[in-house]
């Protein structure tokens, strides 16, 4: 029986047809041409496969793994394949690459920057990310640091990669080395791939920062494949679906621009945490917390605030500096004064709602207009803050996890790690083109 690698004949009633068999999609056999190509037949069309040559996989040849002296330690943790993978081309599959000896045939250059361990903690995608997942991250870099790791690089599906960079930055206390998660928006076998650049310039600003201690995230500057950028863990997001540089510092310029070319880390800004001999504490989150995220929009019903009651808390992206549609103004706005009432409710059963803005730079100031205040008298928090959506969603579930009830309020409106800014700057936002 013909399996994917194989060399094999197609015969249908028109005509035969040879190449390497691919993995099958619903329909079709797949089929890699001599060419290069990929071609599907129906199923429904093929009357014979036969095997002309069976596959036998190469083996890799495997460089011994030796620490250089005078070289720092980078651990690096795989949550995810594709920075680490590469398509099989006779198979069709994608094969993984975690170990220290796979990732320098597929990076050499990393042997002349750090001594290299690496190791797979989960292989999965980011966007089945959950609250455990952060905290089994956690304990795996405290545990990397304790065994005396000179910085950690987590490597991560680029879905959720900020909301990962945030939680992190809150629960690694007294961290004294530089944790920075990498992504790539194109699999490493594309000549397109980030994959590379990504990591590579992860690596070196490590070894090269000197005193740099955060959690933050290298993904690159432009479309070209000259600098990456250090941007910070709780103020980046995604801001395009497929660009390799989609990843933006919002509200803040990145920490650092690292060009591996011309071997040079220029640093944008300070206030930094400092590295230091220190002992890394995880504060974890409790992994049955129910927190919503729920995104204002016109002609709302009472019922989809109604949909959140029971849970530990509620993120509401509001429009502009911070808005919900509270206001009865018309017979055509009655739904209002309910969807003002679903709210009171809520706080009132205990769930802490707050209200932070769907513009994404700028911040929440529910004082200057009537419909600030009215929310802040039904209980909404978050004023003169200017955190994502992502990063108030992991903040709010970190401190109910860590802190007294009573206290989190205050403390959502406090700059713990980065997260609200001390002054807001004017950054110019990119530009898509």
């Amino acid at each position: 029986m013909a399996k994917h690698g194989d060399r094999v004949k197609i015969v249908t009633a028109d005509e035969t047809i040879e190449g390497t068999l691919m993995p099958e999609e619903k329909d079709s056999v797949v089929l890699k041409l001599d060419t290069g190509y990929n071609i599907g037949i129906d199923k429904k069309r093929v009357r014979e496969i036969s095997v002309v040559k069976e596959y036998k996989e190469k083996k890799l040849e495997m460089p011994k793994e030796e620490s250089k002296k005078g070289l720092p330690t980078i651990a690096i943790l795989h949550t995810g394949g594709t920075i680490a993978s590469k398509v099989d081309y006779e198979t069709g599959g994608t094969v993984a690459r975690f170990t220290p000896e796979e990732l320098l045939v597929m990076f050499p250059e990393l042997k002349d920057i750090a001594n290299i361990r690496s190791r797979l903690i989960r292989n999965m995608f980011s966007e089945d990310m959950r609250f455990a997942h952060y905290n089994l991250m956690a304990h795996e870099v405290e545990k990397e640091i304790k065994q005396g790791a000179d910085g950690v690089i987590i490597t991560h599906g680029t879905d959720t990669l900020h909301y990962s960079a945030a939680a992190l930055s809150f629960m690694l206390n007294n961290l004294g080395v530089p944790v920075i998660l990498v992504g790539a928006q194109r699999s490493s076998d594309r000549g397109s791939s980030d994959a590379g650049l990504n990591l590579l310039s992860a690596a070196f600003f490590i070894t090269h920062s000197k005193d740099f201690a955060e959690v933050a995230i290298c993904m690159h500057e432009g479309l070209d494949d000259d600098a990456c950028v250090i941007l910070p863990g709780t103020k980046s997001r995604k801001m395009h679906s497929s660009r390799r540089d989609a990843f933006q510092a919002i509200s803040v310029p990145p920490w650092a621009r690292v060009d591996i070319k011309e071997k040079k880390v220029d640093l944008l800004r300070t206030g930094y945490r400092k590295r230091a001999k220190t002992s890394v504490m995880v504060r974890q989150f409790k992994e049955d917390l129910k927190i919503g995220l729920l995104k204002v929009h016109t002609n709302m019903y009472a019922t989809e605030f109604e949909a959140y009651k029971g849970y530990d808390g509620l993120i509401l992206e509001a429009t502009g500096m911070g808005h919900l549609p509270i206001n009865e103004i018309d017979e055509l706005t009655k739904e209002h004064t309910k969807i003002a009432e679903a709210i009171k409710k809520l706080v009132a059963s205990g769930t802490i709602t707050t209200a932070t803005t769907q513009t994404i730079s700028g911040g929440i100031d529910m004082n200057v207009y009537s419909t600030g205040r009215k929310m802040q008298e039904l209980g909404i928090i978050g004023n003169y803050t200017d955190m994502t959506p992502e990063t108030a969603f992991i903040k709010l579930a970190w401190l109910l996890s860590n802190a007294p009830k009573d206290k989190v309020k205050e403390l959502y409106a406090t700059n713990l790690v980065g997260e609200i800014s001390e002054r807001l700057e004017k950054i110019e936002p990119k530009k898509f083109k």
